[in-house]
């Protein structure tokens, strides 16, 4: 009995050295929960056993308490924060203390909050130590807001407008209303007529500046030096031999001109005959050409007759010549002849493109005449209608043969004349030539 009570008298002071040094260590971290250790349940304090007879224990060497970490909300007034949900005496012989009872765990006042600064927990100083002899004090009770008194300006929380409190009145809504392609139907962007302003100015804005003569021989010059481009091309529309139940023949078509984009000379000739060296008809037309719109052009000049009997004919002619929407190339033409007979001719052709090389050709040709004109064999009205298709195959683009079929009909007196030749109303010809341009 003498040894055991020499064993507590020499181990009271130890005890007592230590109960201040958790004090001082729980009195640090009252208001943070160990951050790297799972809540575990406190267990449930064992029955006290019945007092017996203690047995000598050894002496035994406590190392001496380190330091308490630096507490990172040193200086902040921190109320009393709840209980810790992690037990931080959790493995020690907790049988001789008196506990309050345990509450429920609080809720962590720094969920959400970024710790990454925050130094790690230091080990508990008292891991196996005997505290069955210790008064623990009670537990607090949980604060109502544990960063009461904290500057919580720095920290950053989601707010509901980003802009609340700003001045926006210089923004949006001073900047004009452009209309865009929201604003229409159909989406299509919205086409403002422009200001007054732009029509009340001169044509040429330069001419506010300087002496409108200067500028107007300027803009002569400008468009010399860079619109003005003399060029020069040769058109063979057609060169080809025709076979059909009649005699074999020839003819040709082919025009060109020389000038401008606005003003050019265009000629134009085509003819037809027999192999056997009979030239049936030929004319030649000398034209002056102007630019009237975009692909458009208004021709005038003279047209000459060529036939074998010697009965040729010049013309005064006048017509247009372009190209419609959808790349259809037309040209008509009035003729007034020296004799005041007066006809007129109407063509149209249109490429379509079946492959890189291969074009499929249809083309249409109608001739009428005001009056009848005995010594050419003509009637009045719808004289004759003329229809080929040709498929050629492109060489090159300048160069390409064809092999097609082409059918006329006469009309009216026109094929009366015909008839009182021994000649046929219509006919069907193939025919095969080339078509070049340079």
């Amino acid at each position: 009995m003498s040894r055991a009570l020499f064993a507590a008298v020499a181990v009271l002071p130890l005890m007592l050295a230590a109960g201040s040094a958790v004090a001082q260590t729980h009195g640090g971290h009252g208001a943070h929960a160990a951050p790297a250790r799972p809540p575990q349940a406190r267990p449930r304090p064992a029955p006290k056993p019945k007092p017996r007879a203690a047995a000598p224990q050894p002496r035994r060497v406590t190392p001496p308490a380190p330091a308490p970490a630096a507490d990172p909300h040193a200086g902040h007034a921190l109320s009393p924060a709840p209980a810790a949900a992690v037990d931080p005496h959790a493995g020690h012989d907790m049988s001789g203390m008196q506990t309050a009872p345990a509450t429920a765990p609080a809720a962590d006042p720094h969920a959400g909050h970024t710790m990454s600064a925050a130094p790690a927990a230091a080990a508990d100083p008292h891991a196996g130590h005997d505290m069955s002899s210790m008064q623990m004090a009670p537990a607090t009770a949980p604060a109502a807001d544990p960063h009461a008194g904290h500057d919580m300006s720095a920290m950053q929380t989601p707010a509901a407008d980003p802009h609340a409190g700003h001045d926006m009145s210089a923004m949006a809504g001073g900047a004009p209303n452009i209309p865009t392609s929201v604003d229409a139907v159909g989406g299509r962007m919205v086409e403002t007529p422009p200001p007054a302003a732009a029509r009340a100015a001169p044509d040429h804005a330069a001419d506010l500046l300087f002496d409108p003569a200067v500028m107007a021989e300027s803009r002569k010059q400008l468009l010399v030096e860079n619109g003005d481009v003399r060029t020069t091309a040769v058109l063979i529309d057609s060169i080809e031999a025709n076979f059909g139940d009649g005699e074999e023949g020839y003819s040709w078509n082919a025009q060109g001109w020389t000038g401008g984009d606005i003003n050019r000379f265009w000629w134009k000739t085509e003819g037809e005959g027999a192999f056997d060296g009979k030239l049936h008809d030929a004319e030649v037309q000398a034209l002056y050409s102007r630019a009237i719109a975009p692909f458009w052009d208004v021709q005038a000049g003279v047209r000459q007759d060529f036939r074998p009997d010697g009965d040729d004919t010049t013309h005064l002619t006048v017509g247009v010549q372009g190209v419609a929407p959808y790349w259809f190339e037309m040209s008509a033409a009035a003729f007034l002849s020296t004799e005041g007979d007066l006809t007129a001719r109407a063509e149209a052709e249109y490429d379509q493109r079946l492959t890189q090389k291969w074009i499929l050709q249809p083309a249409l040709e109608l001739e009428m005449s005001a009056s009848d004109i005995p010594e050419l064999e003509i009637g009045s009205g719808l004289t004759s209608v003329t229809a080929g298709l040709r498929l050629r195959y492109e060489i090159r683009k300048e160069f390409a043969p064809y092999v097609g079929v082409e059918w006329s009909r006469s009309f009216g007196d026109t094929a009366d004349y015909a008839k009182a030749r021994g000649d046929d109303v219509d006919a069907t010809r193939l025919v095969v030539g080339i078509k070049a341009w340079f």
